[in-house]
């Protein structure tokens, strides 16, 4: 499997919880936080010093997965003529968090939140990324507030950054906000957020970008076994996915210009990783037209049906060689991100990514006039390899989780057929490869006694599930 799936699992079987327990252990993740590092979070919880800028006259709302208590985003829409103002709230880590203190330090040891299978590894200790700092309903909160403006078209005219206190009025999540948007009883902010994000969707598609539909998969226990179900994702989480984007499109703006910062890129997909793809798309039976570009076809994927899911896991391999770009004074060669279609950074999530917070101070002091604070620019040149390492961490844990995952939903089906595709061919072993399953959305090892017939669908046998090892391994007759 990809290892950018969201995995949820709803389970009560101890198979789950040993296995990630033993991958805890192989990859040396953190554990509880230090003592010293939560007496710190829990005095600075205690005495904040909220911005002299009061907007919490802004009815402000969050929208996130059910249950989250770590909420790094608020948002409150208005129109302004033929246009519409955005404000973003998000938390201000940097209000209780101090440049070398021990919550910094471990920060900087963790880089972002790990998840996995329904469990979570904090960035910062819970007083303040479930408590002080996260913008829970009805709480006073300080905030990097970003007032963006966008024309009747959905075309950013003006962004600023400034700290504020703010204050939310209501904590949505995604199902409860869609279904309200549905039956007419969402209020004026969700009815603009769905606007707002209907006409940047418009702008994605003019500028070339691509937002993957990627499902989340869930794991369900029953008789004894586990049964893995995708969830699509809602009209809601895109639109508002689409004010993150604009947030982090306009702070890249606002970096450039003054040539200080750090942005998130992504190279050009690689020719060769776009023909693998279309031989995919051909053995699920997917029409891609010669002349439909790769961002025309993913919109063109119904994540809906069983193939197309397995598609768009697919076009996920498109996303690798992702990184951070940090400069002051001189702009890098490689400043775009290439599925966004733009220059893009990450500044909206700080209590769950650690460069979000250095990013926010950059962009503060942009906009304020003021020089970039001296532990900002000294961390800087250091950071990309800070975050790269850390997502590298992620990844394998991802991986490992998902392996997981795949090994307990197939365990009791060794022997069985499933229909799949031959997507890659090893170049020095023909007869060893990977093959896509797309009706359990699974990507695994496959071999045969004969060449593998690339881009081809086949009938391929389960030969193993081995859940001490998370490995699964089919074969071709």
């Amino acid at each position: 499997m990809p290892s950018n799936l969201v995995v949820r699992v709803r389970a009560s079987s101890p198979v789950i919880g040993v296995g990630l327990a033993a991958i805890a252990k192989e990859l040396e993740l953190p554990g509880e936080f230090p003592a010293d590092v939560t007496a710190a979070a829990e005095h600075a919880a205690s005495g904040v010093e909220l911005p002299a800028l009061d907007r919490t006259d802004l009815a402000f709302v969050t929208i996130d997965p059910a249950g989250s208590m770590d909420l790094d985003q608020a948002v409150h829409i208005e129109r302004d003529g033929d246009g519409f103002v955005v404000h973003y709230a998000i938390a201000d880590v940097a209000a209780f968090v101090r440049p070398g203190d021990p919550i910094d330090v471990e920060a900087n040891k963790r880089g972002e939140t790990l998840y996995g299978a329904g469990t979570r590894i904090p960035l910062h200790p819970p007083a303040l990324s479930e408590g002080a700092a996260s913008l829970l309903p009805d709480q006073v909160r300080p905030a990097l507030l970003w007032t963006i403006r966008v024309d009747g078209r959905g075309a950013t005219t003006d962004v600023r950054v400034e700290r504020a206190r703010v204050r939310s009025t209501a904590r949505w999540s995604y199902v409860d906000a869609q279904a309200a948007l549905d039956d007419g009883t969402a209020g004026e902010v969700l009815e603009l957020l769905r606007e707002v994000g209907t006409l940047r969707e418009q702008q994605e598609v003019a500028r070339g970008g691509i937002s993957l539909p990627l499902p989340e998969q869930e794991v369900d226990e029953s008789d004894g076994g586990f049964e893995l179900v995708f969830r699509e994702q809602l009209p809601v989480e895109l639109w508002n996915a689409q004010i993150s984007l604009l947030t982090g499109m306009g702070a890249a703006s606002l970096m450039v210009d003054a040539k200080v910062g750090m942005l998130r890129t992504l190279p050009p997909a690689d020719a060769r990783d776009v023909a693998r793809l279309r031989r995919i798309a051909k053995g699920l039976r997917i029409s891609w037209p010669p002349d439909l570009d790769y961002p025309a076809f993913v919109r063109s994927l119904d994540p809906t049906l069983s193939r197309h899911q397995a598609m768009v896991v697919a076009c996920t391999r498109l996303l690798r060689g992702s990184g951070y770009a940090a400069f002051d004074g001189e702009l890098p060669e490689q400043t775009r991100h290439s599925a966004i279609a733009a220059e893009y950074a990450h500044v909206t999530a700080p209590l769950r990514r650690l460069g979000d917070r250095y990013a926010g101070e950059v962009c503060l002091a942009i906009c304020a006039g003021t020089p970039v604070p001296d532990w900002v620019a000294a961390a800087l040149p250091g950071l990309p390899k800070t975050l790269q390492d850390s997502a590298r961490r992620a990844g394998s844990y991802q991986r490992a989780v998902l392996d997981l995952v795949e090994a307990a939903v197939l365990a009791d089906r060794v022997g069985q057929q499933f229909a799949g595709v031959v997507t890659s061919v090893r170049d020095d072993e023909a007869t060893s490869g990977v093959v896509v399953l797309a009706d359990v959305g699974v990507e695994a090892p496959v071999t045969s006694a004969r060449p593998l017939p690339l881009g081809e669908e086949v009938a391929v046998t389960l030969a193993a599930a081995d859940l001490a090892a998370r490995k699964v391994a089919f074969t071709l007759p």
